[in-house]
């Protein structure tokens, strides 16, 4: 990680607000990928746009008070994980919409059964990885960093200072974890 970003992340914690904007900046075009990234797990399911998610993860992270990033991966993991959390609170909102929560007549969408199932295969999906963070917090960044921020194995190792191959072996246990999590093999 560059200097500059480090030195940002450092003054973000100390609670100065103007380094909290300038990271956002020095990070767009990292974080615009991860929002793409994100939204492309949904499988083009949700009308929320990258830019959009991007602003309102801003948002979050902005109004997060004590929020430590001690590196850059960390701060990516983080900015993933309320991506995340946006898109399932977007696809919750959105079916429960649909079940009458703005009491609208609309036509009929044959669709809606198969996009609602994705939804909650998402909520299911997020509680897996809520109960492994209370097993091993470790294991749920390196499924943020790898699954949602879609950084490569030798990435995320020189991100942890970690070999790759522990990278890689954390992720299997992981995986393992969230297949038993989520009903499935392996």
């Amino acid at each position: 990680m560059e200097p500059a970003i480090s030195s940002l992340i450092a003054s973000v914690e100390g609670g100065d607000h103007s380094a909290a904007d300038s990271l956002f900046a020095a990070l767009y075009s990292e974080l615009h990928r991860l929002a793409r990234v994100q939204l492309a797990h949904s499988a083009g399911r949700l009308t929320l746009g990258t830019t959009t998610l991007l602003h309102e993860a801003y948002l979050e992270l902005a109004k997060r008070d004590g929020a430590v990033f001690p590196d850059h991966g960390r701060f990516m993991a983080y900015a993933a994980r309320a991506m995340r959390g946006l898109i399932i609170d977007y696809a919750r909102n959105r079916r429960a919409q649909k079940r009458g929560g703005q009491f609208e007549i609309a036509a009929l969408d044959t669709e809606v059964a198969d996009r609602s199932a994705d939804d909650r295969e998402l909520s299911r999906i997020s509680e897996a990885l809520d109960a492994l963070e209370k097993v091993d917090p470790e294991l749920v960044q390196i499924v943020d960093l790898k699954f949602f921020c879609g950084f490569s194995f030798t990435e995320i190792a020189a991100m942890r200072s970690q070999s790759e191959r522990t990278v890689q072996r954390h992720w299997e246990k992981a995986r393992i974890y969230l297949h038993g999590a989520l009903g499935r093999n392996p």
